[in-house]
């Protein structure tokens, strides 16, 4: 049914940590640049981080530098976002984004919810 799914959002308090899950099913995996989204209420959806397809070249949002880690394991087909320092200034839908030759993939969206 969907190519793109994430997980492991959830309500937490200011400081603590969440890691996001995504597991992508929409072909060669490794060959996909990989990125999170983020979109809060009344807001439009705004990048957070990104991943190449080998791993080795990641980027972040200013206001998630130094507090989140992308990685992925192209094994599991999977791309992780581990989230620290967590503000409430976070809170917002998360969506997983793969980048293909042809198509852009995304996840429904998982909600993180962090309270002051």
């Amino acid at each position: 049914q969907r190519h793109v799914v994430e997980s492991g959002g959830g309500l937490v308090q200011a400081g603590g940590s969440l890691r996001l899950s995504c597991v992508a099913s929409t072909g060669t995996f490794s060959s996909y640049t990989m990125g999170w989204f983020r979109q809060a209420p009344g807001k439009e959806r705004e990048f957070v981080a990104g991943i190449s397809g080998n791993g080795y070249s990641t980027s972040y949002a200013e206001a998630v530098e130094g507090r989140f880690t992308i990685s992925r394991v192209n094994a599991a087909n999977t791309v992780y976002l581990q989230m620290n320092s967590l503000k409430p200034e976070d809170t917002a839908v998360y969506y997983c984004n793969a980048q293909t030759m042809n198509v852009d993939y995304w996840g429904q969206g998982t909600q993180v919810t962090v309270s002051s």
